[in-house]
């Protein structure tokens, strides 16, 4: 499988698309100044406890309180709140956790109000991103995730993940780790660090410790309420994770950007370090690798096959609900049983990118066509497990009911990916007026002069429709040209084929929007 990772870069923030085999699969953006990102730790302050709950309320600075529970409080929140006290009262100085002495477990079925009480101040690690209409979820559990390992505070456990089979691999990991781990420290040992070296390891851990370091340095100081230590940009952290020796290569639309993921990538995996590569085309990043049509076809109510079957996808407050339709697909020569199979497993590829490419999470309820050979519906179980191993978000899949029905229940961590793939109508601009298009160029000129003339701007450059791009710049006595003869300057003119046919930005020299 060739996997590969297309980074766009705009003003508003940057958006990753990983593909895999030419096939859109995984869609994240990120946009500039947003905070509360799973991994953000925050100077949080208990502003209700709630009993009937086990839970309490925190205000972390997000217009509506932050939930954590009892469970998500972690063993050793009381070690966590005496080194809150500590550090706060500027006691004891020193940033590791060698002269700490590490307060008793709580008590797995106690309640919130014997641990927390109402203003007290407690760090606390976002755990899923605010959602709808609810705030962020936290956890006073706190880790820090490397490349290699995962760094717990307040523990001195050495746990490996459970897909790293080999008994003489496992303890091999463990007492590198062993030797170079700080006290009251436990360490998580990631799938990826199978056949690591003793430096590779070093490295990614001491580098750990340095964050914890940085976060302990600034707890004096920050604010209640404020962000006290905040993890990587989206892009990192997506290389981080999924980075292995099945990519071919790693494309980033500007180089600012471009330098920060190769430089990232030479220090976490420098024999990778060539696949990052700067895209040099004048045409935009994601119409180049076909990316922008893949995301048109793939989001919206209905998502069709290629079989002639189709999708159609429904989002409540609770659940997810995916109906297969067998659509135009005729039996032929197959029976009826045979092609509701053929249909379904086609269905399931689909629907296994389909969650991860929406980072659908909660409770998702498939409504496959009906099949009446137990066997059949076991080999479509089977099947769609084996699709969702590639899936990176915790799930669960039930055997279809007798209804039919397949339920999965996903990890969700962050809101889900909607993207609108109608257009807004080009002759109406969606008010069922109609607006003469004759006046198109003049609303371009007249915002042109103004932002050339009144606000003498320099290196502008305009983005319109395909069509309204090759009508300013063909031909030899062309509006570029002449525009160019008015001015003084050269404008340029760059089409965008997201864009609907009277759409139209300025660009300034600096990449950023020109508002009118």
């Amino acid at each position: 499988m060739v996997k590969e990772l297309i980074i766009n870069s705009t003003p508003a923030g940057v958006t990753i698309a990983l593909i895999e085999d030419k096939q859109l699969v995984e869609l994240h953006k990120e946009q500039i100044n947003i905070n509360y990102a799973v991994g953000d730790i925050y100077l949080g302050r208990i502003k209700k406890i709630m009993p009937g709950l086990n839970a309490a309320f925190v205000d972390v600075g997000y217009e509506k309180d932050a939930f954590l529970h009892y469970f998500d409080l972690g063993p050793q929140v009381q070690s966590l709140i005496k080194l809150t006290k500590i550090k706060r009262n500027g006691s004891v100085t020193g940033t590791l956790l060698d002269n700490l002495k590490l307060e008793a477990d709580i008590n797995k079925a106690g309640k919130i109000s014997d641990v927390l009480s109402k203003n007290m101040l407690l760090p606390v690690q976002i755990a899923k991103e605010p959602i709808s209409t609810k705030g962020p979820r936290l956890s006073s559990d706190i880790s820090i995730a490397g490349r290699y390992v995962v760094l717990v505070p307040f523990s001195n456990t050495i746990s490996v993940s459970k897909k790293i089979k080999s008994n003489t691999e496992r303890n091999r990991l463990k007492k590198i780790i062993e030797s170079i781990k700080p006290q009251n420290f436990g360490v998580i040992i990631r799938t990826v660090s199978e056949g690591r070296g003793v430096a590779e390891m070093q490295k990614d851990l001491l580098d750990l410790i340095a964050k914890w370091e940085n976060f302990i340095k600034k707890m004096p100081s920050t604010e209640p309420s404020k962000r006290v230590w905040g993890e990587m940009d989206r892009s990192s952290t997506l290389i981080r994770d999924i980075l292995n020796p099945d990519f071919t290569n790693v494309y980033v639309s500007t180089p600012d950007l471009y330098d920060d993921i190769r430089s990232y990538v030479h220090d976490i995996s420098p024999e990778m370090e060539k696949i990052v590569k700067l895209y040099k085309q004048k045409e935009p990043i994601f119409d180049h690798f076909g990316i922008e049509k893949q995301i048109k076809n793939a989001f919206g109510k209905t998502v069709n096959l290629p079989g002639g079957a189709y999708l159609v996808v429904e989002h409540t407050e609770a659940l997810h609900v995916i109906d297969v339709n067998s659509g135009n697909r005729t039996a032929s020569k197959e029976n009826q049983e045979e092609n509701a199979l053929q249909v379904n497993k086609e269905a399931a590829k689909e629907i296994a990118r389909q969650l991860r490419l929406r980072d659908m999470g909660g409770i998702v309820v498939i409504d496959f066509i009906d099949m009446h050979k137990p066997t059949n519906r076991k080999i479509l179980f089977d099947y769609l497990r084996e699709l969702m191993l590639l899936d990176r978000a915790k799930h669960t899949i039930l055997p279809p009911s007798k209804f039919g029905l397949v339920q999965i229940t996903r990890q969700r961590v962050r809101p889900e990916m909607n993207i609108v793939t109608v257009e807004k109508c080009p002759a109406c601009d969606g008010t069922g007026e109609i607006k003469a298009s004759i006046v198109l160029m003049d609303d371009i000129e007249n915002n042109l002069n103004y932002i050339l003339r009144e606000q003498n701007e320099k290196g502008v450059t305009l983005c319109v429709h395909p069509y309204i791009e090759a009508y300013i710049t063909k031909g030899i006595f062309n509006l570029q040209r002449r525009w160019f003869f008015k001015y003084g300057q050269w404008i340029k003119v760059k089409a965008q084929s997201s864009y609907h046919l009277t759409e139209f930005h300025f660009i300034s020299a600096k990449d950023e929007e020109i508002k009118l």
